[in-house]
């Protein structure tokens, strides 16, 4: 093609053309980003003329130093900017920190105070669900009891059993006299029709897409998604991890099997925390800034459990989940297990992986044996073999589709949420986890990933090394592209 562009009525145009794919190129070696996403968006600029250029302006520009919005008007950040500055300096007079072991983290939870403004909660109640059905039993009781207002933002919301007893109810409750607020993200729940969307509207619930794709916007709007899955009610109860409003979690997939994730309901401080992402998101998609005192009642628990809730996005200083993710595996002492259903990740992340691993650290990782996404899939094949020399345990999980993302690590650090360990969620997506500071949890959550390894093939470094060349080629390949899906 670039032959073509270069002869007779075209040449003037490819002239403009190369110059116009240079000054994109040095446009992305400033940005200073993963060497491997650079070299792939050069490649595809070069190797692909025309098309190139239009995956580029869709999936490839950089938003982050331009904050596709502005936070630092809302009060309520305002607000947890001071208290962790008060945080860090009360932080070495906790108590808490006289159990060797949460003293041991104290450095993580530093880190996120100072990049992400992550609070510390200390009283709060925890219940952890790992089944969707019961999960959203819990999760449409709470909503049912609602008095004061509900706030729901998902990425997914699917128009089937679930999601219209969700619907349902909440039409049902906004009927009632209470405020009922819908984020959901416009390319996630993309299916998401008018005959389910009115419905809601009429009977007074206020509800908004995330970024709405819509021409001539879709260049700089598709690629930051907003994956946080929250509930809020009534401020004093919250649930955040990795489900969908949709019956796969609950019913499974035909050809994958059951859906296996993680879901944390809280009760306590830490859902102020996720009540001030809700407000902050709902500001960006309505422009309504709710900074009322009511938003946040006086939590009513006496139950100790260490949480904080830390969030990355576009918008974000820092990679601050990222960054979590690094310090927990770089500092680990015993073991390290992780799952998650995507595994693509940076440079950093693998080398921390490989580091702990060497160093004698038990590092095991649980993928899922079958996957909804091949290309991703195989992405995360590639990685496998250099984990494995490095002594790092490969599990793939059969009995079904496990798309919890969890890391756990030396019986005290847990962490719960959307984000899955991979270059999207780390710069691309906004996200949401909560780490837990907690042995008694932790423990419990170690448990059952020990139960879950029963249902693995464990994949050994011989495995690997007898497979045929063509599936290296396959996925070393699938690994390049990884940057463009």
């Amino acid at each position: 093609m670039w032959r073509t562009l270069f002869s007779g009525d075209y040449y003037w145009f490819g002239i403009i053309y190369l110059i116009t794919v240079l000054f994109i190129i040095v446009l992305i070696v400033q940005q200073k980003g993963d060497p491997l996403k650079t070299i792939t968006w050069s490649l595809v600029l070069l190797l692909i003329p025309i098309v190139g250029i239009i995956l580029y302006f869709y999936f490839g520009q950089n938003y982050r130093r331009q904050k596709i919005f502005n936070r630092k008007g809302l009060s309520d950040m305002e607000r947890m900017r001071d208290f962790s500055h008060l945080q860090i300096q009360e932080l070495p007079e906790k108590s808490f920190l006289k159990n060797p072991k949460i003293k041991s983290k104290q450095h993580i939870i530093t880190l996120l105070i100072n990049n992400s403004k992550s609070l510390l909660s200390e009283r709060n109640q925890l219940q952890i669900f790992t089944a969707g059905k019961e999960a959203f039993e819990h999760i449409l009781k709470d909503i049912a009891s609602a008095r004061h207002h509900i706030h729901l933002e998902y990425y997914i919301i699917e128009d089937d059993n679930i999601g219209r007893k969700v619907r349902d109810l909440l039409i049902q409750k906004a009927r009632e006299g209470v405020e009922v607020r819908v984020i959901y993200d416009d390319v996630g729940s993309w299916q998401l029709s008018r005959k389910y969307i009115d419905p809601l509207i009429e009977a007074g619930v206020e509800i908004y897409p995330f970024l709405p794709v819509r021409f001539p916007y879709l260049t700089n709007k598709i690629n930051y998604r907003n994956h946080r899955k929250i509930v809020v009610v009534d401020g004093v109860i919250a649930h955040v991890g990795g489900m969908n409003i949709a019956d796969r979690y609950i019913d499974g997939v035909e050809g994958i099997g059951q859906w296996k994730d993680m879901q944390l309901r809280i009760e306590g401080e830490a859902v102020h925390s996720l009540q001030v992402i809700f407000l902050t998101d709902w500001y960006f998609v309505s422009n309504q800034a709710l900074n009322d005192d009511k938003y946040f009642p006086p939590p009513q628990v006496n139950d100790v459990h260490l949480v904080q809730i830390i969030t990355s996005g576009p918008d974000s200083d820092w990679a601050s989940i990222m960054q979590a993710y690094f310090a927990a595996i770089a500092t680990a002492t015993d073991h390290i297990y992780i799952a998650t259903p995507y595994f693509i990740p940076n440079e950093s992340i693998l080398t921390a992986l490989k580091t702990a691993a060497l160093g004698g650290v038990d590092v095991k990782i649980m993928l899922p044996y079958q996957s909804d996404s091949r290309l991703v899939y195989w992405s995360t094949l590639s990685f496998v073999g250099e984990l494995l020399e490095a002594g790092v345990q490969i599990y793939f999980y059969h009995a079904g589709f496990n798309h919890a993302k969890l890391m756990l690590v030396d019986g005290i650090f847990a962490s719960i949420g959307t984000a899955n360990m991979d270059i999207r969620s780390f710069d691309q997506n906004f996200e949401v986890n909560a780490i837990l500071y907690d042995e008694e949890i932790t423990q419990y959550l170690e448990s059952q990933f020990l139960t879950d390894i029963e249902d693995c093939y464990t994949y050994t470094l011989d495995q690997w090394n007898n497979r045929p060349w063509w599936l290296n080629f396959r996925e070393s390949f699938a690994r390049l592209m990884s940057p463009l899906f």
